[in-house]
């Protein structure tokens, strides 16, 4: 088995009682979907209990809080963004705790 592995993403993470499945996946050489983009394709999975995957996203989001301290990557605002309302002047329409999502 070879020391290092590439891939060019996750493609899925499973979690089944106390064990993490994390499939690798990397981009297809000869596969391509209907828009002719190339296809990831399964690599390699990496099975863990749930506490290493704990301790395990802890590292990574530290080193990604680094990368991003660093100017190296920035974080992506998503496109998909709703601002959520404010309550209403007065308290009208809260209802549920105050919350504006069941006015």
């Amino acid at each position: 088995m070879p020391g290092e592995l590439y891939a060019d993403a996750i493609g899925e993470i499973t979690v089944n009682g106390t064990i993490v499945r994390i499939d690798l996946v990397s981009l297809s050489v000869t596969m391509r979907d209907d828009r002719g983009q190339l296809v990831p394709e399964h690599r390699q999975r990496i099975v863990m209990s749930l506490e290493g995957f704990a301790n395990s996203f802890d590292v990574l989001q530290k080193a990604m809080n680094g990368l991003i301290e660093a100017g190296a990557i920035r974080r992506a605002e998503p496109d998909n963004v709703v601002p959520v309302r404010g309550p209403k002047p007065g308290g009208e329409g809260i209802r549920n705790g105050g919350s504006p999502n069941f006015e």
